[in-house]
């Protein structure tokens, strides 16, 4: 028989069926099962992570939305590696620029980007004295951004193409301005 934590990852896995996110209520879903909305935390927490192709995002009150986010599988084994790797670890700059160009030559991310995370994950940028710690630091900064950057539905072009309109309004507006 399954327990309660496994019951509740196959209803939201029932419910999340081939959409890339669900969001629900973590009080509602803990009156259906009848537990402490601490359980649905649990299961969220251990079932639905990052190495199991997931990610929850939460909100502070309202009931306590919770999204949860198919993330994509890139196939790349090195992107799969560092996504399965303990943040503890660490990763090298060099290692890191690797994966972030395999990112960009897979399309995930555009030329700019791949140039402003590799700025991000510089040892320039991470100013700490060890570099056992900025390999630490590094690792967890690019676990995050691949996170972000493998949720399905979040290909860039929607989000480019907004942006892209938001700032010919802008230029628009200064335009009439200067009129």
């Amino acid at each position: 028989m399954a327990n309660l934590s496994d019951l509740i990852e196959a209803f939201l896995l029932r419910t999340l069926g081939e959409d890339d996110m669900l969001q629900i209520s973590r009080n509602e879903l803990a009156n259906y099962f009848s537990v402490a909305p601490s359980q649905i935390n649990y299961v969220l927490s251990t079932r639905f992570t990052p190495d199991r192709g997931y990610t929850v995002e939460s909100r502070r009150g309202g009931g306590g939305c919770v999204t949860v986010v198919r993330i994509h599988g890139s196939g790349n084994q090195m992107v799969q590696e560092v996504m399965h790797m303990s943040v503890s670890k660490g990763i090298s700059y060099p290692k890191a620029c690797t994966v972030v160009d395999r990112l960009k030559d897979g399309g995930i991310v555009s030329e700019r980007e791949a140039r402003l995370i590799k700025a991000a994950l510089s040892d320039k940028a991470l100013v700490m004295p060890a570099a056992a710690q900025k390999d630490t630091l590094r690792a967890g900064i690019l676990k995050n951004i691949l996170v972000e950057a493998l949720k399905c539905g979040c290909d860039g072009k929607a989000e480019n193409n907004a942006a892209a309109k938001e700032n010919a309004g802008v230029k628009a507006d200064k335009d009439k301005k200067e009129e």
